[in-house]
């Protein structure tokens, strides 16, 4: 089902996705999403490791831009919000019905009570990759995602001047 790196030929994906994530993925992926300029956005992991282990997150952010962005809600206290908005709670509890079912049973995204959310990107891209749902869209309208203007894997523009 899971296609791409690190096992077999490399995908033409692969060396975007290193980059993006910052190392070799750790399991079999496919992208789920891409962003508007082709760039792998969220993927979809194997629910087990090369090893053979639960993989904690069958969808991984991998849009540095939006993962930034939902970096700064967490930082700022977006988890305690978002579990404490009217309705959240069961919104959580559904969300981590659905996750547990991809993984065997398994919580995942370092969530082990199902009313709490441990990790706001594994939400998010839970929902870009499944088509929303109360829980990554508040996150997103939250932490002010949106695309970038240009792909998270282009160089950075030289200063004018």
């Amino acid at each position: 089902m899971v296609t791409g790196p690190p096992e077999g030929p490399p995908s033409p994906d692969a060396a975007a996705v290193v980059a993006l994530i910052g190392r070799p993925p750790h399991t079999r992926y496919r992208v789920a999403v891409r962003c508007p300029f082709g760039g792998p956005a969220v993927l979809e992991n194997d629910p087990v490791d090369l090893r053979g282990n639960p993989f904690p997150t069958r969808y991984w952010l991998a849009c540095r831009r939006l993962g930034e962005a939902v970096s700064r809600l967490e930082s700022a206290g977006g988890v305690r919000r978002l579990e404490s908005e009217p309705g959240m709670p069961d919104a959580l509890r559904e969300a981590s019905a659905r996750h547990r079912t991809l993984h065997a049973g398994h919580n995942v995204a370092g969530a082990g009570d199902p009313a709490r959310a441990k990790c706001l990107h594994a939400h998010l891209a839970f929902g870009l990759a499944t088509g929303g749902g109360p829980v990554p869209d508040w996150i997103a309208a939250n932490a002010a995602t949106a695309w970038p203007d240009r792909c998270c894997l282009d160089p950075p523009e030289a200063p004018r001047g």
